[in-house]
């Protein structure tokens, strides 16, 4: 159980730093697409150059990336 609770710590952390860096973002879906995909190359290219650190941290992204996306579906009124 603590593992996992590290893991959601971790991204909570990343969504603060994207809020603080980015601002209160808000896309329509197919631009979260863009995004979110996006990181998950970063993840692909950590795998394939056997960068195990960076695998996490570009995971930990794509986690946050998508929690950045739901967050902004909930704000909207017309998300598609």
């Amino acid at each position: 159980m603590s593992a996992t609770r590290d893991v959601l710590d971790d991204i909570f952390v990343e969504r603060r730093a994207q809020d603080e860096k980015w601002g209160e973002q808000n896309h329509d879906p197919a631009w979260w697409m863009v995004i979110l995909m996006e990181e998950v190359g970063e993840v692909a290219r950590a795998i394939f150059e056997g960068d195990e650190v960076g695998y996490v941290a570009e995971l930990v992204q794509v986690a946050a990336v998508a929690v950045a996306a739901l967050e902004s579906y909930d704000r909207s009124e017309d998300a598609w």
